[in-house]
């Protein structure tokens, strides 16, 4: 008994030739320019781009043998019958002589292309792009998300993004709070806007912080750059890790300082670290995780302290707010105030 094997489509062949050229980080700005003109060139490219990604990830090492073929790329044709969907940017490339047979794929079985491009069918029924999400984490409930790349986003309490993930980038809002990003490998590039701000990764660990009038931007791992929102945008910083950068709302203004990178996501751990940081900040903080909540007089908010102490320890903060010269604390009904000390009077 034999089974007959369908052969790939030349449009398959394309979009899998054109994957593993992104993946392997080969294009040139030709070929990119290229790239972007077949993919624009119908709806089924797009489609069958979009499906060889998917299936990419599920096939694993069987794509990572496939030969990539350039001069092949730029001279396969658009599918037949399919004008009235056609979106044209520029002329369409020169089809290949009639007597020229698509290639098969070499170094993968026949079968298991067939395989992924029916695996491919089944995923594009459930596929749908862009990929979109909002998160909020409540009052003293911080949680860890794990995003469809892989990214892993630790929230802080009464914070929340956005996510926005489409087939050439990956974008997340910070709308309020704090995260932290584990960003998961992938060629698409991956940035975070908050504030005015746009930081995108080239590393792998950074935190994103939206204080009352600054943003704080740590790297724990890796390396990020931060521009002024819009991606052509001004460069403010280029941190590596141990690094932050605070960045006033105001005029844009950057401090950049060096600090541990533990300490960068130590609140992961239920730890608040502050160093020459002023008390408003260090109250909001512990406000996000207890009920007990800390009110700070606005001239006592400006005093800059250092500390490392646990988030849910309300006890031992209010012990080292009494430790300091110049503050006095005062347990009422609605929670822990915080002023400056009055002077005694002379004797």
């Amino acid at each position: 008994m034999s089974v007959a094997v369908e052969h790939p489509s030349a449009l398959t062949n394309a979009a899998a030739h054109w994957h593993a050229l992104q993946r392997d980080g080969d294009l040139s700005p030709s070929q990119q320019r290229a790239f972007m003109q077949w993919l624009l060139v119908s709806p089924e490219h797009l489609r069958e781009y979009m499906v060889i990604s998917e299936v990419a990830g599920a096939m694993g090492e069987a794509f990572r043998t496939m030969p990539v073929d350039v001069d092949t790329l730029l001279q396969t044709p658009a599918p037949a019958g399919n004008d009235h969907n056609v979106v044209r940017l520029s002329p369409r490339p020169a089809a290949a002589p009639a007597a020229r047979s698509a290639r098969p794929v070499r170094g993968m079985p026949r079968i298991a292309v067939a395989a992924a491009v029916m695996l491919g069918v089944g995923i594009l029924t459930t596929l749908a792009w862009p990929r979109t999400g909002h998160y909020v984490a409540a009052h003293g409930a911080p949680r860890q998300i794990i995003l469809a790349d892989s990214t892993v986003v630790h929230l802080d309490a009464e914070s929340e993004i956005s996510v926005r993930m489409t087939l050439l980038g990956r974008r997340v809002e910070l709308e309020r709070g704090q995260a932290s990003f584990v960003v998961g490998k992938d060629r698409r590039p991956f940035a975070v806007h908050a504030a005015g701000l746009q930081v995108t990764d080239i590393g792998t660990t950074f935190d994103v912080s939206l204080l009352r009038e600054q943003a704080r931007i740590g790297v724990s791992e890796g390396r990020v750059h931060v521009r002024s929102d819009g991606g052509r945008g001004r460069m403010l910083a280029d941190l590596g890790a141990g690094q932050a950068a605070r960045i006033d709302y105001r005029d844009q203004q950057v401090r950049v300082s060096e600090e541990d990178a533990a300490s960068i996501i130590a609140w992961w751990s239920g730890r608040v670290v502050f160093r020459d940081e002023p008390l408003r900040d260090v109250a909001d903080r512990f406000n996000r995780r207890n009920t007990l909540r800390l009110h700070v007089s606005d001239d006592a908010g400006a005093l800059r302290l250092t500390g490392n102490l646990r988030s849910d320890d309300v006890a031992s903060l209010r012990a080292f707010l009494d430790q300091q010269p110049t503050l006095a604390t005062q347990r009422s009904a609605d929670g822990i105030h915080v002023r400056i000390r009055t002077a005694l009077p002379p004797l």
